[in-house]
């Protein structure tokens, strides 16, 4: 496969996934607002049903389905989509969202890892048990963190791990229209669960806008981007961008939801971040990129 090299692609795809990181944690605080109103189970059902209508829409994917081929995976990644997201909302709702991110992020770090018989990767993983045992409620119940976010969190984590694994094979078999796909599967998932906890309080006509924007902001766009991004970006660069999700994320908790981390959890998502670039920058190269 031969790779595109054009400064401005490069760029473009760059800014692309930037912007869909933002986008996703920006959407993520705006989700927590509706907590009160229709919980974390609610406000999944309004991010990923709301996201699956748009993206259906906007794509029309039925109009290159394949048939028979890779649906097993597609179906696989929409569910570990929607767990993804539902057990990460149940995160948010009792931690803030800078360390909820930053514990997540812990799954596709580990697979990444998975494997290695590096000694600079006992290193990274070394930087890993720091940060989670920074983060992790061991040190009072004055300054520690609620266990049942906490354990939301790493099983977000783990979906987030299945989410990629099973995401290259629905993309292999799909392209673009995975995410569509992936998404209107995790919605049906997530819709039922949400309806089950907030009931009709789903269809308050005050809450449309807010809903809109999460799905707009959480699902819709920074998916959309990161396929953009995927299709431009050498894995190394795109591994090495994504650990600034943790960071983007205390900051969207700081700016939009009035939260406060103190200097060692800012340490603990330092070391997480500097154990995922490292890994991303340790990355050895494939020989071969053959089409399976």
């Amino acid at each position: 496969m031969l790779r595109d090299t054009s400064s401005a692609r490069i760029a473009i795809a760059l800014g692309a996934l930037l912007i869909a990181m933002v986008s996703y944690q920006c959407g993520a605080a705006l989700a927590k607002q509706l907590f009160p109103a229709v919980g974390a189970q609610g406000a999944t059902a309004y991010r990923l049903g709301l996201g699956a209508l748009v993206l259906l829409a906007w794509r029309r994917p039925w109009r290159r389905m394949r048939r028979g081929i890779g649906w097993r995976a597609l179906v696989g990644y929409g569910l570990a989509l929607g767990a993804m997201n539902l057990s990460f909302y149940l995160a948010l709702r009792t931690i803030p969202l800078g360390i909820a991110v930053a514990l997540e992020f812990t799954g596709p770090l580990a697979l990444a890892l998975l494997g290695s018989r590096r000694w600079l990767d006992v290193c990274w993983i070394a930087l890993i048990v720091l940060g989670l045992w920074l983060l992790l409620p061991l040190r009072g119940a004055l300054h520690g963190l609620d266990p049942r976010g906490v354990l939301w969190a790493l099983i977000a984590g783990v979906g987030w791990a299945l989410y990629v694994v099973l995401g290259q094979r629905a993309g292999a078999a799909h392209g673009g229209d995975a995410v569509t796909w992936g998404t209107t599967v995790a919605a049906l998932l997530a819709v039922p669960v949400g309806f089950a906890h907030a009931g009709t309080a789903l269809f308050t006509p005050a809450l449309v806008p807010l809903a809109l924007g999460v799905a707009l902001l959480s699902s819709a766009l920074p998916y959309s981007l990161e396929m953009l991004a995927l299709t431009r970006l050498p894995a190394r660069t795109f591994s090495v961008l994504l650990s600034l999700e943790p960071a983007i994320a205390a900051l969207a908790g700081v700016l939009f939801l009035g939260e406060r981390l103190g200097a060692l959890q800012w340490l603990a998502i330092g070391a997480i971040m500097l154990a995922a670039t490292g890994t991303a920058l340790g990355a050895r190269r494939p020989v071969a990129e053959p089409l399976v």
